[in-house]
């Protein structure tokens, strides 16, 4: 980062186009606007000691707040997490559907002999249904999604009638005798009732919801406000991945993963920017984020190295703290807190393997929440191979995914060589998560999977 002529603060963003963010020097700018309820159950956990997966995990849910509501347009609703069930607003289907191509009669007369009927017309899906004739041989030419006609109950598929004069008269063959009233019929209601929640609030929405809405008439649905993310790569040894690199550099790479994987969850609303380990700089960065940006995710600076600033300058901007310190590799420094307009800060290690799985452990799970997603039940899986390792932290290690002999999901374990080693996680599915209180895992312990999106 650096000051330019005018004054004010650059740092490169390129979030799709590489361009530079200016933020101005100027603090005047209020924070009225912000996406997040405020929280107000309890006061923030504190802890003096490293916790277990679980227990950050539960800090998190306690902790961060849950995101208003907001009514979005069905055709940009996927994706979104559904905050107030969808109803059917009449019943599904709405009428009796005829479900085969055929000729729609009364069942008596089939039960009573009658083999040759009355051709009184022809009724196609989305006509205004017909009604049968009073005869006991009258008989309605149906189309597949037609109404059912009035006074008939029961459609003989084509495959059933030996001859067919068109518009006047079908004989059915010996073996139509069999249908009774209801046969290749789907009944009005069948599916679901008028008013019926057929989608709960909290799920995530595909086109399998976005189908049932546009059948029920939501022009729009209720969904949680989409989280605008700032995601924020530290170290001064960090260039772009189009600029000229020395030997003591690298190109950044956490922010980019970090990005996709949040716009792949379903958060699209995501920047990337980038700070060296200076004090002012950092300081006037997360200023300026705070105030803009919905949830803050920070790799870096978060260990106990001399230029680590991040713990403190987030202290000073007024960042409580919920906890410093995991048992688990890797991931061990990972931070988390809430600012005083309560704006979740995520601030993770900066290597690459532990960024990733920090985020898919921890800050997805956590957006969900926010978002009022329903729980997911977690995914068990079976060890393929012995893991063997010391005690004190669980350990989150990769894993690639294959099917045993009765289909049972087996994990194979794929250890990265380093935690910066981000090409290790090439190929693998995800990790599996092994508690520290145990160090011997033989083949076949079952253990929790969760895959990376």
């Amino acid at each position: 980062m650096r000051r330019s002529r005018s004054g004010r603060w650059n740092w490169s963003t390129g979030p799709d186009m590489g361009k530079e963010r200016m933020w101005p020097t100027d603090q005047s700018k209020g924070n009225d606007e912000f996406s997040f309820a405020p929280r107000t159950a309890g006061p923030i956990n504190l802890t003096l000691s490293m916790l277990t997966p679980g227990e950050a995990e539960r800090l998190i849910r306690e902790n961060i707040p849950l995101l208003h509501r907001e009514d979005c347009p069905l055709a940009s609703a996927h994706g979104r997490i559904l905050r107030a069930d969808l109803r059917a607003d009449r019943d599904l289907p709405p009428f009796d559907r005829v479900t085969m191509d055929g000729y729609a009669l009364r069942a008596s007369a089939l039960a009573a002999g009658t083999r040759t009927f009355r051709v009184e017309g022809v009724q196609a899906a989305g006509m205004v249904p017909r009604t049968l004739g009073a005869a006991a041989d009258a008989c309605v030419e149906i189309m597949t999604g037609a109404v059912l006609p009035t006074g008939a109950d029961c459609v003989v598929p084509y495959e059933e009638t030996t001859r067919a004069n068109p518009g006047t008269t079908v004989t059915l063959n010996e073996a139509a005798a069999k249908f009774s009233a209801g046969n290749a019929v789907h009944r009005r209601g069948g599916d679901h009732r008028g008013g019926e929640a057929i989608v709960r609030a909290g799920t995530r929405l595909t086109g399998r919801e976005i189908a049932v809405a546009a059948a029920c008439g939501y022009a729009a649905l209720t969904v949680a406000h989409s989280p605008k993310i700032a995601v924020v790569a530290t170290g001064d040894e960090l260039v772009e991945v189009e600029a000229d690199v020395a030997p003591h550099q690298i190109r950044r790479s956490n922010d980019h993963a970090l990005r996709a994987s949040l716009i792949l969850a379903g958060y699209p609303r995501v920047e990337r920017f980038h700070v060296r380990d200076v004090r002012h700089e950092i300081e006037h960065l997360l200023w300026h984020l705070l105030a803009e940006y919905d949830a803050l995710l920070l790799t870096g600076g978060v260990s106990k190295g001399k230029f680590d600033f991040l713990p403190d300058e987030l202290t000073r901007q007024g960042v409580k703290k919920v906890f410093h310190g995991v048992a688990q590799r890797p991931g061990k420094p990972f931070w988390f807190g809430l600012s005083a307009r309560s704006t979740p800060v995520f601030a993770l290690p900066g290597n690459p393997v532990s960024s990733t799985t920090c985020l898919h452990r921890y800050v997805l799970p956590a957006l969900a929440h926010a978002s009022g997603a329903a729980p997911i039940q977690p995914r068990l899986v079976a060890l393929a191979a012995p893991v063997s390792f010391p005690p004190k932290l669980a350990r989150l290690l990769p894993v690639k995914l294959s099917s045993g002999p009765g289909a049972e999901l087996l994990a194979t374990p794929d250890e990265v060589n380093t935690s910066g080693d981000f090409a290790g996680l090439v190929g693998t599915d995800g990790f599996v998560e092994l508690p520290a209180h145990q160090t011997e895992f033989p083949v076949g312990t079952v253990v929790v999977f969760t895959p990376w999106v």
